[in-house]
């Protein structure tokens, strides 16, 4: 799509102590609502999950994720590497970002270190007009600490066991 070269990215990764190929495999079937349990700043909690496929993790899948504030927005898989990584990209947004952004491209990746696993997510907000680009450097930085406490949270999950 034009200008999606332009949009602005944000990226947060931790260290988990689960090898690659079960980090991926517990990353892309656990459920959102336990990973963004908590607000951050202008982030809403995820709610539920509607109109997921049983078996998550097929290019072209989609889910619509509703959040606490009453917003929504669809997901949909855009590029699965197992173990590597998965992408997604989240349009039809509902809720806070919709002022600011078109769409939001999405990458999960896993990668191997040491013992164990690097799990990294990024966004790249497509700012909807000029005036967005400084909204878009506040909405990163919003996004950086939901995301770090996103991470926490699928540290638990990935290493329930």
């Amino acid at each position: 799509m034009p200008g999606h070269a332009s949009g602005h990215r944000v990226e947060a990764s931790r260290i988990v102590a689960v090898e690659p190929e079960l980090a991926f495999d517990r990353l892309i079937s656990a459920p959102l609502t336990e990973i963004f349990s908590r607000r951050f700043a202008a982030f809403p909690a995820i709610r539920e999950v509607r109109d997921q496929p049983e078996s998550w993790g097929v290019v072209g899948q989609t889910r619509t994720i509703v959040l606490t504030d009453g917003g929504r927005l669809r997901e949909t898989l855009t590029e699965v590497d197992r173990p590597r990584s998965y992408s997604y990209v989240l349009d039809e947004i509902n809720g806070p970002l919709r002022p600011f952004v078109t769409t939001v491209d999405g990458t999960w990746s896993v990668t191997a270190e040491g013992e164990g696993s690097m799990v990294g997510w990024s966004w790249t907000l497509h700012p909807k007009r000029a005036p967005g680009r400084l909204t878009m450097n506040v909405l990163g930085r919003m996004w950086k600490g939901y995301a770090e406490r996103g991470l926490a949270e699928l540290e638990t999950i990935l290493t329930r066991g």
